[in-house]
Formats: C-alpha cells, sequence, structure tokens
C-alpha cells in the first residue's frame, strides 16, 4: 500500500503500561507504530529516509499520561501527507513528519495488538498488547468487524476473544480523613505486604502497622513525590531503618 491519507481510529483499555497497539512497515524504511510505553501514548512514523543520511525521516510524538486505569480510551490519527492530527480522548495535537516524503508505503501487513518477529533489534524489546480494543477502523475499513468475521487473511495469531473480561481488582478510593483498617495477624514474625496506588498528591501516608508486643511500627509514605519506608525496632540499638525511593 502506497498512501498520501491515512485515518486510523480505536478504542482501548489495558491495566498493562507497556504494549503495541498497531504496527506496519515497508521495505523502503518506511514504518508507523503506535504504542503504550510508560502508560504514555507513542507514536513512531517514517515517511522515508535516504541512505546518505541527509533526510532523516523518523519522527516521534507522545501524548497522555496514565493510560493504563483500564478505562476506555479513544485515539484518531488523520495524516495527510507530512500533517498529522493526533487525537487521545478528544484532545488534538498538531504535527508535521520530519524529512521530505509525504507518502507513507507500507509492503508488509498492518498488525493490532502487537508486532510480528522481524529480527530488528527494537522487535525483541517491545510487548504485545494486553487488554481490550474496539471500533478498530483503518481507512474505512472496520478491522473489528472484518477479523469476527473471519473475512481477513491472515487474521489472528493466538488467543484472541471477542469479548472483553473484567479484572478481579477491586479498587479503593480513599479522600483526606478515609483509612482502611484490617486486623494484623500476632503469632506471624513476617510481616508482607503488597499494593498498587495512583495519586496526584505529593505526600501522604499509605501504610502504618505497629508491631505486637511494642516491638516498633513500620510506616510507608509519600514525602514530596518519593516513596518512603520507615521501620522502627524498640529492642535493637539501631532502632530505625529509612528506606526512600
Amino acid at each position: 500500500m502506497k498512501t498520501l491519507k491515512d485515518v486510523i481510529s480505536l478504542k482501548f483499555k489495558t491495566s498493562e503500561s507497556e504494549g503495541v497497539i498497531f504496527h506496519g512497515e515497508g521495505q523502503q524504511g518506511d514504518y508507523i507504530t503506535l504504542e503504550l510505553k510508560k502508560a504514555k501514548l507513542v507514536l513512531n512514523l517514517n515517511l522515508g529516509s535516504n541512505q546518505l543520511g541527509s533526510i532523516f525521516g523518523h519522527t516521534s510524538v507522545t501524548t497522555g499520561s496514565l493510560l493504563d486505569d483500564h478505562h476506555w480510551h479513544s485515539i484518531i490519527i488523520e495524516r495527510h501527507g507530512r500533517n498529522i492530527n493526533l487525537t487521545l480522548d478528544r484532545h488534538m495535537q498538531h504535527f508535521r513528519t520530519n524529512g521530505e516524503f509525504d507518502y507513507l508505503d507500507l509492503d508488509y501487513e498492518i498488525t493490532f495488538g502487537g508486532m510480528p518477529f522481524s529480527g530488528k533489534p527494537s522487535s525483541n524489546s517491545r510487548k504485545n498488547f494486553k487488554g481490550c480494543m474496539e471500533s478498530i477502523n483503518y481507512n474505512g475499513n472496520n478491522i473489528t468487524d472484518l477479523a469476527k468475521r473471519k473475512k481477513l487473511e491472515p487474521s489472528n495469531v493466538g488467543n484472541l476473544s471477542f469479548s472483553c473480561v473484567e479484572p478481579h481488582t477491586v479498587p479503593v478510593f480513599f479522600n483526606a480523613t478515609s483509612y482502611l483498617e484490617v486486623p494484623g495477624r500476632p503469632s506471624q514474625d513476617l510481616f508482607s505486604v503488597s499494593f498498587l496506588f495512583r495519586t496526584w498528591n505529593p505526600s501522604g501516608l499509605l501504610l502504618f502497622s505497629n508491631f505486637a508486643e511494642n516491638l516498633g511500627n513500620v510506616e510507608i509514605d509519600i514525602n514530596d513525590g518519593k516513596v518512603s519506608v520507615h521501620i522502627n525496632v524498640t529492642q535493637v540499638k539501631k532502632n530505625r531503618i529509612d528506606i526512600s525511593s
């Protein structure tokens, strides 16, 4: 395919911070890749570079953040030559690609949800998308519908289901005055805790627990955007351990 205009749209939701949403490449060195990196959306595009190095076509644009929140997000990519409109959740970003070429030359297939192994170092480090997509439309073709009706050749690789499974995790929202108290285990000599959290506040207490028999306590907090762990032990000389990250 050699196109001057492209319109690509889809919706996705995921709890993963990394993953290839779609990818296409050609023998001339052209490529287009849309992926999640550190929960941000990254569009990599190259309409062509020359071997002398005087024309460098690689263009990379990043938009959004915290997109691994398992909520639906919509993407629209509109390209006319080197002019691109990238819209994420109704927020549009306009840019022009580098280089001097206007056509996107894709000789191979376009893949959604991952990229085929090409032997290039860049393809190894990229994770496949894990989550749900719907309303995939590529230049007027309803990809989701064609895939469901098995009208694509070749079609899916691996386990692809046409339903969206909700995660079993139950989130808890805390305001400035609420907290969750759970019973401890006095007979256990091991303290282990794990959780995921998200906040816009630079400071706050995440966890506090007293040890049994007045042996001390443990505290996890955020201070100026950094997570700190404080362990106080009453029966030893060096009675306080502080770990910050």
